[in-house]
């Protein structure tokens, strides 16, 4: 995300925005989640990070799960001052622009996670507020990382199970090595952001998988009486093994026990349509 002058938003003053800033020094890693700075998740992600550079928490006070990029207008957040950093009584997009902006303004590299269930499919990623946290990081020109577990939760929802610590190990090692040698390798010159989801480790070797985000769709909505029942059916599915999606998407790499890099840009795209061009000269 760059301006014709080769220079972003946040590039705060032209600044190298990879980790290091082109030296070797460690990098600063600002850490973020939207399940709140108090998730095993956060715990084992931040101490993952800890081998790879100066990791300081700008995370939400309390669960933001599924709050997408919502944010504080026109108002203040309370922060806290944490073990691990700074708890802030608002959103993933709030502790982001909170920490770039004024409580973490050095940071090399934002990472958001890790959250207790998998950001999965180009539907989900919006809505996710650990994955919007990466979002917002890339309107800074500072690259990100989102981290998600993939927890299989057969008749249950995910939600409602409880998880250890040593639960998220693949994810936040996952983690930990993209942060360590992502940008040197110039992933980040063709990427805002890299959204990744492990499965739960099973003993077995983790290989990662670079993807793309699933296009299948799955929601259902059920009218009875005065409520509308809404559903994401595809959490069913996964808990059957029964994916509809094809061999190099996000989905169907974490149920194949792999784990799942998917690079992404921020911006929303935009094409010319004649159609469109004619509607606006007949206006």
């Amino acid at each position: 995300m760059t301006d014709d002058d080769g220079t972003g938003p946040g590039d705060r003053n032209g600044a190298d925005p990879r980790p290091g800033g082109g030296d070797d020094e460690e990098p600063t890693i600002l850490l973020t989640n939207d399940d709140g700075i108090g998730s095993p998740g956060f715990r084992a992600t931040f101490e993952a990070l800890t081998s790879v550079g100066e990791v300081t928490a700008v995370a939400p006070a309390r669960d933001q799960s599924a709050v997408g990029r919502a944010i504080t207008i026109g108002g203040s957040v309370t922060v806290e001052e944490h073990a691990l950093g700074y708890a802030l009584a608002g959103t993933p997009a709030d502790c982001v622009v909170a920490g770039l902006e004024a409580l973490v303004p050095d940071a090399d590299l934002v990472v958001s996670g890790c959250n207790k269930g998998a950001n999965l499919g180009a539907y989900v990623l919006g809505r996710s507020g650990t994955v919007s946290a990466a979002v917002e990081a890339a309107f800074f020109d500072v690259p990100a990382i989102a981290v998600s577990l993939y927890v299989e939760a057969g008749d249950e929802e995910f939600h409602e199970l409880e998880t250890e610590p040593e639960d998220y190990a693949g994810a936040a090692r996952a983690a930990a090595y993209l942060a360590e040698h992502a940008p040197d390798a110039g992933v980040f010159d063709r990427a805002d952001y890299l959204n990744v989801n492990a499965p739960v480790p099973d003993g077995n070797p983790l290989k990662m998988e670079i993807t793309e985000p699933s296009l299948v769709y799955d929601m259902e909505a059920v009218h009875r009486d005065r409520e509308v029942h809404l559903r994401d059916r595809i959490w069913e599915r996964m808990a059957t093994g029964d994916v509809p999606d094809p061999d190099g998407t996000d989905r169907r790499a974490v149920v194949d026990g792999n784990v799942s890099v998917s690079p992404l840009t921020a911006p929303h795209t935009t094409e010319r349509h004649d159609a469109l061009d004619a509607l606006a000269e007949t206006f």
